[in-house]
């Protein structure tokens, strides 16, 4: 998008700004960095956590905070947002549509905040967008400490412009991003197209790095406990491996980066379902019942509310694809269908309630309780379930790496895909309760290792 002539004539600020959530949603909070575009100094930062919110949400508090910084510097001048989320961006320069009712108040707000023709966007690399991540972690470690984030105290500053030496290293220390009277002076000067006497100095380089392995590269504090630190730590490349700290003991030093997200979803109730009927793939395919359709419907609503799903698959059967519709049409998104999803097939147990199979097939059914290489009477034994539900995990993290994908399917996939996640026993599918319509959640990482974050979750349907 062109500049106004009158800002093109005074000079251009650089907006860089990110947005994170440790569960999405989950604890959330923004940071967002307004930088000279000659130096790359930072002229102002702000950074606040938000409470429990989505990465979206975050992602745009993050950009309405870095807009509204650069225009108490220089309400004249032209921005030029450079931000790693592609939505973000997207959606902003008008080339995509938004869709999700809460992200349509926020991108208004931050279309208010300069006139359209003073602001463009740029897509950049998350490696490039790495001040306002830090800035967005530490705003989200002091929250979890119960407390505010300090510009005085940010870390990301620090690892942004090099250290100050000479006669005057003291006073340039003490001066930090939150001085509003320094940073505007430094924005007057940048837009002026001459350099302050303050003796900042040029910036180090991007890959310049916070004091003595304090941080990881994320920004996630080393100290803020095993699992905060393994979900958001972030592997150094290059150059900065060999400054790369020593985990904490017990914890091993895991390429994790983004994870693919697997929300799983179970089908809304059937006919057959309130009668805990054996109900699998070999069967009679049956519909919703008006209770099932009520239950996909609630769902539908909760994920169209958090507004992070961004692929939706689902299993062959009617009564999945009947719930994955509902969902994609909240969402505006297409629905694919995975073959590996479908539910394990029952063979003549199909219709059959546990005590009519008991009474009629006793002999089977005890070594299907005892055996996961047991199938039900011409059915399909839990092995084999495990197999092509493996197959077909594998083939979705691969298609869809980095994102979060809704999959409808039913009771067997689910309770397998977290089995498999936790590294349990077979035996553990008959220890998990899995409610019609709930959702459960795994994280899959690049390192291989998964994360169990949700289970049986049915507070829609409340």
């Amino acid at each position: 998008m062109a500049a106004t002539p009158g800002a093109a004539g005074i000079g251009e600020l650089i907006v860089e700004a990110d947005g994170g959530s440790r569960g999405n949603p989950g604890p959330a909070g923004y940071g967002a960095v307004v930088l000279d575009p000659v130096s790359g100094e930072p002229l102002a930062e702000a950074a606040e956590y938000i409470g429990v919110a989505t990465n979206n949400v975050a992602e745009y508090r993050g950009l309405i905070a870095g807009l509204k910084a650069a225009r108490e510097l220089a309400p004249e001048a032209s921005v030029r947002v450079r931000m790693d989320s592609k939505l973000v961006v997207e959606q902003m320069s008008g080339r995509w549509k938004i869709k999700h009712p809460d992200m349509k108040p926020l991108a208004a707000e931050a279309a208010r905040v300069f006139p359209a023709a003073q602001v463009r966007y740029e897509w950049i690399p998350r490696e490039r967008n790495k001040h306002a991540d830090r800035l967005a972690n530490e705003a989200m470690d002091a929250g979890k400490r119960g407390q505010r984030w300090q510009p005085g105290h940010s870390a990301a500053f620090a690892a942004a412009r090099p250290a100050a030496t000479g006669p005057g290293a003291d006073t340039a220390a003490a001066r930090v991003v939150g001085d509003h009277a320094a940073g505007a002076a430094k924005a007057r000067a940048a837009l002026a197209g001459t350099r302050p006497e303050s003796g900042a100095g040029s910036v180090a380089g991007a890959d310049a790095r916070t004091e003595a392995g304090a941080r990881t590269e994320s920004g996630a504090a080393a100290g803020a406990g095993p699992v905060a630190a393994a979900a958001l730590a972030v592997p150094p490349v290059g150059a900065a491996a060999a400054e790369a700290t020593t985990p904490a003991v017990g914890w091993a030093a895991a390429d994790l980066g983004a994870p693919t997200t697997l929300v799983l979803l179970r089908h809304g109730e059937t006919a057959l379902t309130p009668q805990k009927r054996f109900s699998g793939s070999g069967g009679s395919d049956p519909e919703l019942s008006a209770a099932g359709r009520r239950q996909a419907e609630a769902a539908a609503a909760l994920l169209a509310a958090r507004g992070t799903v961004q692929e939706i698959v689902t299993s062959p059967l009617r009564r999945c694809r009947q719930t994955a519709a509902e969902v994609a049409e909240r969402l505006g998104l297409e629905v694919r269908v995975e073959e590996g999803l479908r539910e394990a097939d029952f063979g003549a147990w199909e219709g059959l309630t546990f005590a009519e199979v008991r009474e009629r097939y006793p002999d089977d059914l005890d070594a299907w309780l005892a055996s996961p290489k047991a199938a039900p009477t011409g059915g399909e034994s839990f092995a084999a379930v495990s197999r092509r539900v493996a197959a077909a995990r594998d083939r979705l993290t691969t298609a869809h790496a980095g994102r979060t994908v809704l999959a409808v399917t039913h009771v067997t996939p689910i309770k397998t895909l977290v089995r498999l996640a936790l590294g349990a026993p077979p035996e553990s599918l008959f220890r998990m309760e899995l409610s019609a319509a709930s959702l459960s959640v795994v994280a899959y990482y690049r390192d291989g290792n998964a994360s169990v974050r949700l289970l049986n979750d049915t507070s829609h349907l409340r």
